[in-house]
């Protein structure tokens, strides 16, 4: 078998630091063990307050469904795409905080101070779906497609996007796509494959809003794993239409767990036509540093420091919040999209196509943000750095890089 050899001091420093990050997530099991599960079935009765915010979103899912009541969808994967309305009951702002989900702790649930289900529908055919889309479409038609991350369970989707979509305040059309997760810290390399299998599906749905005739502006929010598979979806769109639908405006990954090198092969193969990227990062994400440690060592572009390539970026149409000053109580540093008021309101300007002001002004200096223009599609976010951080060549070498190849075989080689 060879000698063995011993491990590089680099591996052995990310392995000291990774143990630690270990021990917060069984922690973090150990405090949802406790948890009420099986929330979502709706109460015989009425138990919506007159002050209580409600939404409307739409789920579509390749996860398997569920004979427990409350439960709708396990883990499993599916062999279908399913679709259900359903209409969550969010508590009056006095009695919560803007980044909150507060899970019931029974069933049915107080809804002045809990989440609560108030309906769930399915939808069997196409009109239906229309009809829920007329219902709940805004002046300018737009959509949001949510694309969840690692570790959730159906009712951890559904109830993190009726806060995202309340505490933003964004008026857009939500539709969730919910992928088949098992919710078990453990079980990443499932979640991994459940993502890749579930990448057809998210196209399609991305293809029916964009191909539908009452929709004029889409925007995609993809979390963690979730944003691996927008951008696989992406990918695929573009493949299968020779570009990127022109009514996908925005797309918005945070904390993305998308190896860089992979990221910058899925970007250049979406072709020239690219809608607006924006991309959370921040430096302090535990839950990433796990990622990349089991993933052979390579960085994930949620996790790494873009702030010297933010104006490159930026001239290739990509944007980058570095979020790793902002306070938030997930311990991993991995939720701060929908966690932080700062950031889930930057959210709703963006998704409203207003530009920033008055505290959200203060809070981008702050974070580092030079520059915001968030008008119509030519949403601009540039982080502040300093140009002569990064070479004239340098910048060449990554324009380069992020560019559709020539396909020349030049001394030997064919860029790749």
């Amino acid at each position: 078998m060879g000698r063995l050899r011993p491990v590089p001091a680099t591996h052995r420093t990310k392995h000291r630091r990774v143990l630690p990050v270990l021990v917060t997530l069984s922690l973090a099991i150990t405090g949802c063990a406790t948890r009420v599960e099986n929330v979502l079935q709706p109460p015989q009765v009425a138990v919506a307050t007159s002050d209580a915010s409600r939404v409307n979103m739409l789920v579509a899912t390749t996860r398997k469904s569920s004979d427990e009541p409350g439960r709708l969808y396990s883990g499993e994967r599916g062999t279908a795409i399913s679709l259900n309305n359903v209409s969550v009951s969010i508590p009056p702002d006095r009695n919560r905080k803007i980044g909150k989900v507060q899970w019931p702790s029974r069933v049915p649930p107080n809804p002045q101070k809990e989440f609560a289900v108030l309906e769930v529908g399915k939808v069997a055919t196409e009109g239906q779906a229309l009809a829920w889309f007329r219902k709940n479409r805004n002046a300018k038609r737009q959509v949001l497609i949510f694309v969840h991350g690692f570790n959730n369970t159906y009712a951890d989707a559904v109830f993190r996007f009726a806060q995202i979509i309340h505490d933003s305040g964004t008026a857009a059309a939500p539709i969730l796509f919910a992928w088949p997760s098992r919710a078990r810290v453990f079980d990443y390399l499932y979640d991994k494959e459940s993502a890749n299998y579930s990448r057809r599906a998210l196209e399609d749905l991305i293809l029916q809003a964009t191909r539908s005739p009452d929709v004029d502006d889409v925007t995609i929010l993809a979390h963690s794993m979730g944003t691996w598979l927008a951008a696989e979806a992406l990918r695929g769109v573009a493949m299968r239409e020779k570009s990127i639908p022109a009514k996908i405006k925005n797309v918005i990954l945070a904390s993305p767990d998308i190896d860089i090198d992979v990221f910058r092969r899925q970007f250049i193969e979406m072709g020239p036509k690219r809608p607006h990227f924006a991309i959370l990062t921040s430096t302090r994400d535990k839950a990433l540093e796990v990622s990349g440690w089991l993933s052979g060592g390579v960085d994930r572009v949620g996790g790494a420091d873009l702030r010297p390539y933010a104006s490159v970026l930026e001239e290739l149409g990509v944007s980058v919040i570095d979020t790793s000053v902002i306070q938030t109580k997930d311990p991993l540093g991995h939720n701060t999209f929908a966690d932080s008021p700062e950031i889930v309101r930057l959210l709703g300007r963006r998704l409203a196509g207003q530009t920033l002001a008055g505290k959200e002004a203060t809070f981008a200096d702050r974070v580092g943000v030079a520059a915001a223009n968030f008008a119509g599609s030519a949403a601009r976010v540039a982080v502040a750095a300093p140009v002569s951080v990064i070479s004239g060549e340098a910048r060449d070498v990554l324009k380069r890089e992020l560019s559709p190849s020539s396909g020349q075989l030049v001394d030997g080689q064919v860029s790749y």
